[in-house]
């Protein structure tokens, strides 16, 4: 199975890291792709630029075998539609290879008025990650949805190209992005909150309100 896991990653940071390695373990894949997008359409404009944000994760990946990184919606520029990515995508493995992507549940309760949305589910399965305090509206369309698409087994999803919505719990770290940009504006210290590595380079750069070589 093709695994997909996309955001900003404004910058990565640990939670974003384990949650892919949870995921990778649970789902039994050899390996999961990270994919920054390069302007989302349904939030802020990232506070990094894609360069910056791709070679951040690009770095925090490095040792780590089994997450690669997608740099695919950087380069074809424009809003990241993640029908046009999946479309692309399933051009490349052929109509019969299983392909999933991730999606946390305060971004599916949006999911219907995401661009071409009904696509999506023909294109690909729906990985739903539970997230505390992020419930679907009861009758709304992602509700509705869930229930017409939801799949129990893992195997399911694996024997099939697309279609299914299968949930998952993993633990999460209680790390944002929001947060690690808020401490490095504030000139706190952001250690232990994302990989060694990402640290250095941000600081290196002056990223995200630091100054250069702090």
């Amino acid at each position: 199975m093709h695994l997909i896991y996309g955001g900003t990653f404004d910058p990565v940071h640990n939670g974003h890291l384990r949650v892919a390695i949870e995921l990778r373990e649970r789902l039994e894949v050899d390996c999961i792709h990270l994919m920054p997008c390069h302007i989302p359409p349904h939030r802020a404009t990232p506070g990094g630029t894609s360069e910056d944000r791709l070679d951040l994760l690009t770095l925090s990946v490095a040792d780590e075998p089994g997450l690669a990184v997608d740099g695919r919606e950087l380069r074809r520029g424009g809003s990241s539609y993640t029908a046009d990515t999946l479309r692309q995508l399933r051009g490349e493995l052929g109509p019969d290879e299983p392909l999933a992507i991730v999606l946390g549940t305060d971004a599916f309760s949006g999911f219907d008025r995401w661009e071409e949305w009904e696509q999506i589910p023909e294109l690909a399965h729906i990985i739903l990650v539970r997230r505390p305090n992020a419930e679907l509206e009861p009758g709304s369309v992602p509700d509705r949805l869930l229930a017409e698409r939801r799949v129990e087994h893992l195997h399911e999803i694996k024997s099939m190209p697309g279609g299914g919505i299968y949930e998952i719990e993993p633990p999460m770290l209680d790390i944002s992005a929001t947060g690690v940009r808020e401490r490095l504006e504030q000139g706190r210290s952001i250690r232990f909150l994302v990989p060694d590595a990402v640290v250095t380079e941000i600081r290196r750069r002056g990223l995200y309100g630091g100054e250069p070589g702090q």
